[in-house]
């Protein structure tokens, strides 16, 4: 090693990026509650997302190709593919703790998400009779595991393919999640609930490895992908701002029956539930991708 290189080590310290990810941990627990009792609990909350889903309607037969595609490669043996796939490469780059506790995160995220999915009690307010009998779908479970693959993937790759990794992860979840919204195979609460199941467990999972590797762990703060993150956070924000609006738009028009709502008003809904949906699984993945070179430090 270089005196450059060894310039660019430190020892890491545990405290700070602990208490770190038990708070990204704790804010996205948070959300996730919130966004359930909203679009779950309430009826303003539930028509919004069945406005969403009427917009999907809008150009369907376009996009029902690709986004089957999409979705039938996601499945619980692709899942398991994929979680080998994962393991195999933390394991190539000598990382057993990583291999046990990413290969644990997956199973945890994906269990969380079915256990939710069975146990949460949905009431009905007569505002989506279409889908009465489906009852409740929050979260959904093909974007948990397009999300939890992603965080996995980006926390074995090397730290120089962490940024592309993250980028395209977040791209491929966001597209997935989509996907399902556009099917009308899940409502658009039930993908952003995922993405924040699978979030909140990827701190979890990252705060573990902080505290078994200890104080003694060498730090490059050249791992950080610093652009990356910012690409991936000015995205989430700026589609987040955007969903926002198409919120309050929606919401204007809320008391006018669905059938009665003209296309550019579905499309609205529709559009910013897809930016709802891609800019949450983008701030994620900046808040995994910027604690990643801590979570899996450099070793000589």
């Amino acid at each position: 090693m270089t005196a450059v290189e060894q310039a660019r080590v430190r020892v890491g310290t545990i405290a700070l990026p602990a208490a770190w990810l038990l708070l990204v941990a704790a804010a996205q627990a948070a959300a996730l509650v919130l966004v359930w009792r909203f679009f779950v609990r309430t009826e303003r909350g539930q028509l919004f997302d069945t406005i969403a889903l009427a917009g999907n309607q809008i150009g369907q037969d376009e996009v029902d190709g690709p986004a089957n595609t999409i979705l039938n490669a996601v499945s619980v043996v692709s899942l398991a593919v994929a979680t080998v796939v994962i393991a195999v490469i933390a394991l190539a780059r000598g990382r057993v703790l990583l291999t046990v506790v990413v290969t644990l995160f997956v199973i945890a995220a994906n269990v969380t998400s079915q256990m939710f999915k069975w146990g949460l009690y949905r009431p009905n307010f007569g505002v989506d009779p279409e889908r009465l009998s489906a009852g409740n779908s929050f979260p959904s479970g093909h974007a948990t595991v397009a999300m939890s693959v992603a965080i996995a993937l980006v926390l074995v790759l090397p730290p120089r393919a962490r940024g592309v990794g993250a980028v395209v992860g977040a791209v491929y979840a966001g597209v997935a999640g989509v996907a399902t919204m556009s099917l009308g195979w899940h409502r658009p609460s039930d993908v952003v609930g995922s993405v924040l199941i699978a979030g909140a467990w990827a701190a979890v999972a990252g705060f573990l490895l902080v505290l078994a590797q200890g104080r003694e762990i060498a730090v490059r703060s050249g791992d950080a992908r610093p652009f990356a993150v910012a690409l991936l956070a000015l995205a989430g924000v700026l589609l987040l701002v955007a969903a926002s609006a198409a919120f309050q738009m929606t919401d204007a028009v809320s008391s006018t029956p669905i059938d009665e709502l003209g296309r550019r008003r579905l499309l609205i809904a529709y559009a910013g539930a897809a930016a709802g949906i891609t800019g949450a699984t983008a701030v994620v993945m900046a808040l995994i991708l910027s604690t990643a070179h801590r979570i899996v430090p450099w070793k000589a």
